[in-house]
């Protein structure tokens, strides 16, 4: 499946990310749950680099709490950096 703008995915946050979320919110009147490496989070999809499944996407990551995390250049796949498209339940 090729990515497409205003779909939700799955991301889960690297280290890098949850150093940023984490400290963003200890500056800000931002409040939600400790951001933790391998944290899975609904994000959607908001820029496509490609034409191919495996296009580089932007993301808007929506977070446990009353903010959100730009992920920007991110990559189809499993782990840490990387989106993957949910699971049919």
């Amino acid at each position: 499946m090729k990515p497409s703008i205003g779909r939700i995915v799955h991301y889960t946050l690297s280290q890098q990310d949850a150093d940023e979320i984490n400290r963003r919110r200890a500056y800000t009147p931002q409040s939600g749950n400790t951001a933790i490496e391998g944290d899975v989070y609904p994000a959607m999809i908001v820029r496509i680099f490609g034409e191919t499944p495996e296009s580089a996407v932007n993301l808007q990551v929506f977070l446990d709490g009353n903010d959100s995390h730009w992920a920007t250049s991110r990559t189809v796949g499993d782990g840490p950096f990387h989106w993957a498209w949910p699971e049919r339940v």
